[in-house]
């Protein structure tokens, strides 16, 4: 390779790609299309042929700027001028005249909607790119958008679009097709879009042209009430729940509502409109004498034309430098001669009264602050006195229709939007949500001014409170929480959303108290009020949201209104605090804010997904509470990040439309410095400056009342901080250093709380102690043996013989009733044999009418040890359980035991047994304490009773209806379980049972006979030679100590496959002496079992069919640990027609599950 060859290397692209220039494409095209849809012709205007075919091209040649971030069509379009020049007369030539549902006006109409849409500036410049779009400018078109709605608003034009409407909302619910809602779908964005631009400024230096655009808001209110349109949208909002077309536009309704209402306060809509131009120009008036007094004030002099020439002096008490001499002497020389006296001369006449520094800072650079937003949320519309009229009359109308439960059209817009929002639905969006918050808030603060203002004109009137009824239901509250949590969440927050819901809550907090003032004559609403607002405190969420309003705001982060905002929550909220802790005088508890767990560092997301899934341990939701005094929480707002936001909101105070802000701003600063005892807080550099300001324009002031009090506490201030200088001079230096963590404590007249002298306050524990059980891994019978063994070694070995008194007395108690029902029938000829067989059977075998006849047994209590032991001892309570003794009522002070009727009484000779022969033979520990084998149950909750209910959210009486849901639910399942001696099992299948003994005696004796003619001694029905099995064990049994998984236990040592005697029947039991197991039963030899019927149930009643071997007892048990007392089974079970075991279980639990 030669040293001079060149190496080109490429990415294999081709070269640059030739820039399409879209402009020149598309211009001809749509300048041809324009040109073919008509023009201007002997004074009218005239379309052209092809007029629908050219408006169907727009709109797709509108589409491409899908695509193009310059919105090239958008621009061709507004150099062509086709909206004004053509769209608007073509639309008065066909809808104008009549033509309402013409193919031509409906396209232009389409057309009109997509020209004027709304350009998100802030999302359109995130999707610019830095260099492509380096040069894209959208000011051209937010002007197009003015000329626009200018356009749209000419005669007729509204009209016409009404007329539009008209047609799809005539047809019945069954003629409408989809191409109906279409077009009024089409008509309604119009508007929207036309509500949505924003006038110019108003500027009386402008031409003629341009005031008119500062004036299009106004004349689109009055082209929309004019055209009756504004009555369509109260129309749809009260018919939205029952008009499923209408549901689908409350939200459009709800957006042209909240841009109509945003440019304009509620407070300039409820004074009379006819003087407001009168008391603006009052106000002006005023305004302009205030500045001029200031100005006045700080004027020259008529000598001013002569000068001022003087001499300011810098440390006029120590030597001033000699020129020339700078060089000489030592270096701790040079430093002192900075610091020596010197002279300025100002040439300014403001010096002979003012103060020498600010003169210098006069001639100094001033820095540029950085500019605050003054509200996302809203804006000032500059609307006239007649569109003013229109927007209070819709305000009136609008709440009394739309917020009045009456006639049940506030289900129609409120809750029929709630509901929209709480189910995702496809046409709600993030803004809604913002929307409705504030449309909310503006109509709450309307209908509590207007109801002030007609109060103290004629007293009561229209203006109820049924009106507003909706905005205080729980899932309205709960809602307005939920989205001030999440826009706090959100990353970044949502500080728009949250200034609304603010504003949502102050007006509710003012609803509230106007709901309890003493004015009210009706005790429901000010039981309501009470109610409300205890439920609120509660809750402990408004709190927070108070407190952290104010503490999180930082300058230029949040607008001036979200300022302005959370200070007037504050405010709201501790009056209201003050006043209900006067009321109440007492302590309350608030639920407590759980922390959130934060998620382990160092787990990936593969690390995060478990291979198997890993059980959830079910915990009961607790809910933390906290005791809540006044005094406590208004300590909690000296906070040093508070106090600065408070100084913020202070140092505007020349921005103040009225006194009430000042009334805020002082009251919070109040609390602060003189109830808080916290004027710490204000000893800083900064704050003084701002009070010496303050100080100097104070004689600018209105005569008002708060401003006095403001310079009262600047006083106050003021006095203290001199007094802690002259105690600790040492906070001079302080003073520069800020006053967080509390460092301020030092400096105030604060005391902490002397914790010694305070009398602490013994609170009972009226809970009942915790259940136990027994761990897992002990049969029943152990169970029973290691509560026994408890209640023996902690001295209370009565309590045992009280169960089995208790037991003892059931039994006979039973087994007398069924002697008396069972045996009645009997002949009287039959032998004693027969009639011991025959009783015993019944024993066995309850009949239904025994059953019915049993109760259930209720324990009595002899004495007050014995009834708070069967309440309080866990060991008791647990010796009941495994007696399958029940409770009556969980909840009861004092508990209720009974032994359910369902239970027969050979279990309860079982029982009896086994607590006998524990008694005995006590259960073998192995050397461990009975405690150790305990654990705790899980407690039920037992809540505080002065203490509201409460879940995720705030707690209202609609949660009232769950409570008895689930009483009622409990007192069913007891209901059924007592009704199982109703319950009767049918016996169709097997007969007469008469007649089934009367052949099984029969069988009986044809074996004795012949078991007799075999003369060896072996019952007929026995094999002449062993099993297999048999001869196995008579070699030698080598597996006799091996135990399968899920056998049956053998037989006790010394009773190998015994027989059974008549007694065993009646429910005896041997057990062996060593030690205690549970009471076994030799299995009988399966057998064919009898067929069911069709239609006859699976489960058999618990009447005649008592809990097998493995039942649990009821109530008792940890779970498949207790298996319950097995029933004695007779050896000779041929002989007894013995049912299939089916078991009906009734669960006792209060859990859903």
């Amino acid at each position: 390779m030669e040293d001079n060859e060149v190496i080109e290397i490429t990415s294999g692209e081709s070269e640059s790609e030739p820039i399409i220039d879209r402009r020149a494409i598309l211009e001809p095209v749509i300048t041809r299309v324009i040109d073919a849809l008509g023009g201007h012709e002997a004074g009218g205007y005239r379309m052209g042929d092809e007029v629908n075919g050219c408006l169907r091209d727009l709109k797709k040649l509108w589409r491409k700027d899908d695509t193009d971030d310059e919105r090239t069509v958008a621009r061709i379009f507004w150099e062509t001028r086709v909206l004004p020049n053509d769209l608007v007369h073509i639309l008065l030539a066909t809808a104008g005249k009549g033509l309402v549902e013409d193919k031509r006006a409906i396209a232009c109409a389409d057309l009109m909607t997509a020209m004027t849409w709304p350009i998100d500036m802030a999302e359109e410049l995130k999707e610019l790119d830095e260099e492509l779009d380096k040069g894209t400018d959208y000011t051209q078109l937010l002007q197009s958008h003015l000329h626009y709605k200018a356009a749209l608003l000419m005669p007729g034009v509204m009209q016409a679009l009404f007329g539009i409407m008209l047609p799809p909302l005539a047809k019945s619910h069954k003629e409408r097709q989809e191409r109906d809602g279409q077009i009024v779908n089409v008509v309604l964005h119009l508007v929207r879009n036309l509500a949505f631009i924003k006038d110019l400024p108003a500027n009386t230096h402008l031409s003629a042209d341009q005031a008119e655009l500062s004036s299009l808001q106004t004349k689109l209110i009055r082209a929309l009430s004019d055209t009756h349109m504004l009555q369509l949208l109260l129309t749809i909002a009260a018919n939205a729940e029952k008009d499923q077309l209408m549901n689908g536009w409350n939200t459009l309704v709800l957006e042209i509502l909240y841009l109509l209402f945003r440019g304009t306060k509620p407070t300039s809509l409820t004074i009379d409109q006819a003087k407001q131009p009168t008391e603006t120009l009052h106000r002006l008036l005023a305004a302009e004498e205030r500045s001029r007094r200031g100005i006045a004030r700080k004027a020259t002099s008529r000598h001013s034309r002569f000068g001022t020439t003087i001499a300011v002096k810098l440390n006029p008490n120590k030597k001033s430098r000699v020129p020339g001499n700078e060089d000489k002497g030592s270096e701790a020389e040079s430093e002192n001669a900075s610091t020596a006296s010197r002279s300025f001369i100002l040439h300014r006449q403001q010096a002979i009264n003012r103060e020498a520094g600010s003169i210098l800072d006069m001639a100094k650079q001033q820095k540029a602050k950085k500019s605050s937003t003054i509200d996302e949320l809203a804006r000032e519309d500059n609307l006239s006195m007649e569109a003013r009229v229109i927007l209070q009359n819709l305000a009136i109308e609008f709440v009394e229709a739309c917020f009045n439960p009456l006639i049940s059209t506030l289900k129609a817009f409120l809750s029929a939007l709630l509901k929209d929002i709480r189910s995702e639905r496809a046409k709600i969006t993030e803004k809604d949500n913002l929307r409705l918050l504030y449309v909310t808030k503006w109509f709450l603060e309307f209908f509590l001014l207007m109801r002030a203002r007609e109060k103290s004109a004629s007293g009561e009137g229209r203006w109820r409170f049924g009106l507003i009824a909706e905005v205080t239901e729980r899932s309205w509250i709960v809602w307005v929480l939920k989205r001030m949590r999440e826009a706090v969440e959100e990353k970044p927050k949502l500080w728009t959303e949250l200034q609304a819901g603010i504003e949502c809550l102050t007006q509710l907090l003012l609803l509230i108290e106007t709901l309890s003032s003493s004015d009210l004559a009706d005790p429901a609403l000010n039981e309501a009020a009470e109610l409300l607002q205890q439920q609120l405190i509660y809750n402990g969420e408004v709190l927070d949201i108070a407190f952290e309003s104010l503490r999180s705001y930082k300058a230029g982060t949040q607008s001036l209104a979200y300022l302005d905002s959370s200070v007037y929550l504050a405010y709201a909220l501790l009056r209201m605090l003050e006043k209900w802790g006067k009321a109440k005088s007492g302590e309350m508890y608030v639920r407590k804010k759980k922390p959130k767990k934060k998620k382990a560092k160092g787990v990936g997301e593969e690390d995060g997904i478990p291979d198997v899934e890993e059980e959830v341990e079910e915990r009961e939701e607790i809910v933390h509470e906290t005791m809540f005094t006044f005094e406590a929480f208004e300590m909690k707002f000296a906070h040093a990040e508070i106090t600065h936001t408070l100084l913020t909101y202070l140092s505007r105070y020349k921005d103040f439309v009225s006194s009430e802000n000042m009334r805020r701003v002082v009251s919070l600063m109040h609390r602060q410095a003189v109830r808080a005892k916290a004027e710490g807080l204000y000893f800083k550099v900064s704050t003084l400056d701002l009070f010496k300001s303050i100080l100097a324009d104070q004689k600018s002031f209105p005569p008002e009342q708060p401003y006095k009090d403001l310079v009262n506490l600047i006083t106050f201030i003021l006095r203290q901080f001199f007094k802690a200088l002259a105690e600790e001079p040492f906070l001079a230096i302080e003073a520069f250093f800020p006053k967080n963590r509390g460092n301020w404590k030092q400096f105030s007249s604060w005391e902490p709380e002397q914790k010694a002298t305070r009398e602490k306050k013994t609170i009972e524990d009226t809970r009942l102690p915790p259940d136990i059980e027994v761990k897992k891994g002990y049969s029943w019978s152990d169970q029973l043996g290691i509560a026994i063994a408890s209640l023996v070694e902690s001295g209370r070995e009565e309590f045992v013989h009280w169960t089995k008194t208790i037991l003892t007395l059931v039994v006979a108690h039973r087994k007398r009733i069924i002697e008396e029902t069972d045996t009645k029938d009997v002949v009287n000829d039959t032998d004693d044999e027969d009639v011991e067989a025959h009783t015993a059977l019944k024993l066995e075998g309850v009949s239904s009418e025994a059953l019915s006849k049993m109760t259930d047994y209720l324990i009595p209590y002899l004495s007050d040890e014995q009834a708070d032991a069967a309440t309080r001892n866990p060991q008791l309570k647990l010796l009941f359980r495994l007696s399958k003794f029940s409770i009556m009522d969980e909840d009861a002070e004092e508990l209720e035991w009974y032994v359910p009727a369902a239970i027969r009484p050979s279990d309860l000779q079982s029982i009896i047994v086994v607590i006998e022969q524990y008694l005995e033979t006590p259960f073998d520990l192995e050397g461990k304490k009975p405690s150790q084998l305990f654990s705790k149950k899980r407690r039920r909750r037992r809540r505080r009773s002065p203490s509201p209910v409460s879940d995720d959210d705030v707690v209202f009486p609609d949660d009232e209806p769950e409570k008895k849901k689930r009483k009622e639910k409990k007192k069913k399942e007891k209901e059924q379980y007592k009704s199982a001696q109703f319950i009767e099992d049918s016996d169709e299948e097997y007969g007469d049972i008469e007649a089934f003994l009367e052949k099984e005696k029969k069988m009986r004796e044809r074996a004795s006979k012949a078991a007799a003619a075999a003369g060896d001694g072996r019952i007929g029905t026995m094999k002449a030679t062993g099993t297999k099995k048999r001869r196995r064990k008579a070699g030698g049994d080598s597996t006799k100590n091996k135990k399968r998984k899920g056998s049956r236990p053998s037989s006790p040592a010394g009773h190998p496959d015994q027989d059974h005697s008549d007694d065993s029947r009646a429910g005896s039991v041997d057990l062996p002496t060593n030690a205690v197991k549970e009471p076994t039963t030799s299995v009988p030899r399966p057998r064919p079992k009898p067929l069911f019927k069709r239609g006859v149930s699976s489960q058999s009643s618990p009447a005649v069919q008592s809990p097998s071997v493995n039942d649990a007892p009821p109530g008792g048990g940890n779970g498949s640990n207790d298996s319950g007392p097995p029933t004695p089974v007779e050896a000779d079970s041929p002989a007894i027609g013995r049912r299939t075991n089916n078991r009906l279980i009734i669960s006792d639990d209060d859990s859903d599950n």
